[in-house]
């Protein structure tokens, strides 16, 4: 649980944000939970449904180990309890796009126990949030409402896909931790390749559970936002019904639980029904499954078999490369960056090749909306712009341009920069001539810096660089302008 949480200032006093989390992860896998049915996403509407996700009379479902396997990685990589006995129960409810009228999931017994994650925070601190549990369920369908007036669309290719519900402790304090919790959450699964956690895609939903209290107090009567599809969108959401409940509770009003939707563009949530209770779902083990065992020995060959998680790579990183926490936190939070990031580091300073990739790349990818996997840059060609620079073979600001080149052209360094004559000027007899033209030009600036004003070699030098279209090589530029200045 938080340490010293963030209070909330009311009208009337202080309040406590409490804040918990389900999080609906959709399982990788080539077949859904219980059927043969494919999982692509991106099929035309109802193509991927088989008998058992259409819920045709006398179809009975079977267990798919390869969603059980990732459900299991997933338990052990948020260092949770595996439970090797775990069961299967109907939870009961009426959707349009739930053709059985009822969900095969997990209540009393589910395959995951009690984990926890460490989330790092903007200030520097870090907090643990504890996992209550991980079950596995099947999703329902889709209910379009977009494609017809008066009419609502049903498409069953989700119906019956594996997803992970993984709820937490109510251990958040602040939006900002829980935001900070959904993208530690989302990298974990990413890096062990469990769910490939797109949001915009609904493959990763959340659920934020929200209640106030005063402080020491008991926890108030909560309200689930349902359905968030961005870490911006649960800040957000968070922040809205925190402040929404204060106002109620301090104008004496009673807070119900209920379940809300959480309006993008008004930036506010809406009721949306009054929310359940487990006995509401009538829960009983499903008749048509036996209860899950594990082997003990399968579950250690799992654990085995799992990747250098962030929390580990962010400490190698540290120590091995000598980088800050800031950097090393922004270069492991996705496994595909820190992987490019090893390839440039290799042989070269680590420290200038982190401040390529998470300063100059990562910058770019963010300006342009591009994927790392999409980016037409590779590691190797990235190197070799540092090896450029540290060769002495053009200069830093060059180096930027080389560098803008490659990203939207996917041209390697070395054809740049013999395309476009960027190779730096090291030629004294040529360097020479520019720095008697600058010094002609700025009479006085030469007068004020032999008076005491050394600061101005920086603007000699600048003014070279800028008569070589930034060619001039800057050591030795210095060298020759402090040589020349002397001698005037």
């Amino acid at each position: 649980m938080s340490q010293n949480p963030k209070l909330l200032r009311g009208s009337t006093g202080d309040w406590e944000l409490v804040v918990g989390l389900e999080v609906h992860a959709q399982v990788i896998s080539e077949a859904k939970l219980f059927s043969g049915a494919s999982t692509a996403f991106g099929a035309a509407p109802n193509s991927q449904v088989s008998l058992v996700d259409a819920a045709m009379p006398g179809m009975l479902p079977v267990i798919n180990r390869a969603c059980v396997s990732q459900a299991v990685r997933t338990g052990l990589a948020l260092g949770a309890e595996i439970n090797l006995v775990s069961v299967f129960d109907r939870k009961n409810y009426f959707y349009p796009d739930l053709p059985q009228g009822y969900q095969i999931s997990q209540y009393t017994q589910p395959i995951v126990g009690r984990g926890e994650i460490k989330i790092d925070l903007d200030d520097g601190t870090s907090r643990n949030v504890g996992i209550t549990r991980l079950h596995l369920e099947q999703d329902a369908g889709k209910s379009l409402h977009d494609q017809h007036p008066t009419k609502t669309f049903i498409d069953l290719n989700r119906s019956g896909i594996a997803l992970m519900e993984i709820v937490s402790d109510p251990d958040m304090r602040s939006a900002e931790e829980a935001g900070a919790y959904l993208k530690k959450l989302r990298s974990i699964l990413r890096y062990i390749g469990s769910c490939d956690g797109n949001m915009d895609q609904g493959s990763l939903r959340c659920d934020a559970n929200v209640s106030v209290r005063r402080p020491g107090q008991p926890y108030g009567t909560r309200c689930e936002i349902k359905n968030l599809n961005s870490i911006r969108f649960l800040i957000r959401a968070i922040e809205y019904e925190a402040a929404r409940q204060i106002e109620v509770l301090e104008e004496d009003g009673l807070i119900r639980q209920e379940t809300r939707l959480f309006d993008s563009d008004r930036v506010e949530t809406r009721s949306m029904r009054s929310k359940e209770d487990a006995h509401d779902y009538r829960y009983f083990p499903d008749p048509d499954l036996l209860p899950l065992r594990l082997d003990p020995d399968w579950v250690a060959e799992l654990k085995v078999g799992l990747p250098e998680l962030p929390e580990q790579k962010m400490a190698r990183f540290m120590e091995e490369y000598g980088l800050s926490a800031e950097n090393a936190s922004v270069l492991v939070s996705e496994r595909d960056r820190a992987n490019f990031f090893e390839s440039v580091a290799k042989g070269r300073n680590p420290k200038q090749a982190a401040n390529w990739v998470a300063g100059d790349l990562l910058g770019k990818l963010n300006k342009t909306r591009t994927e790392l996997v999409d980016a037409k840059i590779n590691p190797l060609e990235l190197g070799h712009l540092i090896d450029l620079i540290n060769d002495g073979a053009i200069s830093g600001r060059i180096a930027k341009r080389v560098f803008d080149e490659m990203f939207e052209t996917g041209k390697g360094a070395g054809d740049v920069v013999m395309e476009q004559g960027l190779t730096q000027v090291s030629d004294e007899g040529a360097l020479d001539g520019h720095i008697r033209e600058v010094l002609d030009a700025n009479v006085d600036k030469v007068a004020d810096y032999k008076a005491g004003k050394e600061k101005l070699l920086g603007y000699f030098v600048g003014q070279v660089m800028k008569a070589t279209d930034g060619k001039g090589n800057p050591k030795i530029v210095n060298q020759l302008l402090q040589a020349a200045l002397s001698e005037r």
